[in-house]
């Protein structure tokens, strides 16, 4: 039986004192390394700045999930899914919100927008229909009633093709990751570019096929230009 259910909710903003920043993309864009140089920018300007990740793989659930990840640990995708927002539900109360709360500027490589690409991902295939993505937004947390993460200030997205995106895994010396397949990333790639369709005013897309110098101007120019205007 089915029955239909409506549900529109605003974004949760940053109302705290501090900046929040995230960047997000398919594995081998360059959020790791540009969330390193962007810190170092706002360090020089004298900020307090506290870096993060998710899902982080330090910790009790750091642990499991850095486990699942390398496939030494199975779970079903619903459960990996809910695994992630486990930690990211406690990365929040331990890390952002007492940060952005003291006025830091926090900046983290990946935050809740993961969970739509690689939440659907999971749960279709790579499929993007607008009835899972609601799903998605809703149970993940983003347009919850029950529990709203803060979307962050700033979300850069990192577009890198699929190819140079293998190219560059290729390149490192880690172990694959389970999404780390090129038919996962190239799903992946689809639903970064599906979820910058939908909420263009919260992504900001970035070439990051681009030099790592330039790709940071480009960042810190945005970041700089709508500063000032609010100011």
């Amino acid at each position: 039986m089915k029955y239909p259910v409506n549900f529109e909710m605003e974004l949760k903003k940053n109302n705290l004192g501090g900046l929040y920043i995230a960047f997000e993309g398919i594995d081998g864009c360059g959020k790791t390394t540009q969330v390193e140089r962007v810190a170092q920018h706002f360090r020089d300007q004298g900020r307090e700045v506290v870096t993060t990740r998710e899902p982080r793989k330090e910790g009790l659930l750091g642990d499991i999930i850095h486990k699942v990840l390398l496939g030494k640990e199975k779970l079903p995708t619903a459960a990996i899914q809910y695994l992630f927002t486990a930690d990211r539900v406690a990365n929040h109360h331990s890390n952002v919100l007492p940060a952005l709360e003291r006025g830091a500027v926090v900046l983290t490589d990946r935050c809740l927008w993961s969970a739509v690409v690689y939440g659907i991902l999971d749960r279709t295939g790579g499929a993007y229909d607008k009835n899972d993505a609601d799903v998605i937004l809703i149970s993940q947390g983003i347009l919850s009633m029950y529990h709203q993460f803060i979307v962050p200030d700033y979300t850069f997205y990192l577009k890198v093709s699929v190819e140079e995106s293998m190219r560059r895994l290729r390149a490192k010396d880690d172990t694959k990751e389970i999404y780390e397949e090129e038919s996962n990333i190239e799903k992946l790639y689809t639903g970064y570019n599906y979820l910058k369709e939908r909420f263009p005013d919260e992504i900001t897309e970035i070439d990051g096929s681009k030099g790592v110098e330039k790709v940071t101007s480009e960042i810190e120019k945005v970041i700089s230009r709508t500063m000032s205007q609010k100011t």
